[in-house]
């Protein structure tokens, strides 16, 4: 069973906007934070947001800032991804994923230990 289930992925034109979410299913457990990742057909997965519950802080890649805001619900394991101002080189398989162990750098996907199985977003000029 796969641990975490994103939703809300689809078909969007460029400048319009899309809200990802992600939950834990049918599992317990207690993370330290979590992320979004994203993965382009022959280009490697890369990190796009991240948050720590502990502290509250975001953490965002440069080519999504000021553009997608993360957000999430600590008690549930759920995060979610507001993506305004989509461009075409936004189009990708987002994944959610979460640290069980308290990652030190969170833009590397080694350092989470859940996954989510990833849902599409394809961005249209």
């Amino acid at each position: 069973q796969v641990p975490l289930v994103e939703s809300g992925g689809g078909l969007v034109q460029a400048g319009g906007s899309l809200r990802l979410s992600c939950a834990a299913s049918g599992r317990t457990f207690s993370s330290y934070g979590m992320g979004w990742f994203r993965q382009a057909p022959g280009k490697e997965r890369e990190f796009v947001a991240a948050i720590r519950w502990s502290v509250g802080s975001t953490y965002y890649a440069d080519s999504v800032k000021g553009r997608f805001t993360i957000s999430g619900d600590d008690p549930r394991n759920a995060v979610y991804l507001q993506r305004n101002l989509l461009k075409p080189e936004d189009t990708a398989v987002y994944y959610c994923a979460a640290d069980l162990r308290g990652c030190t750098s969170q833009e590397f996907p080694a350092e989470y230990d859940l996954w989510g199985q990833g849902t599409q977003v394809t961005v249209v000029s």
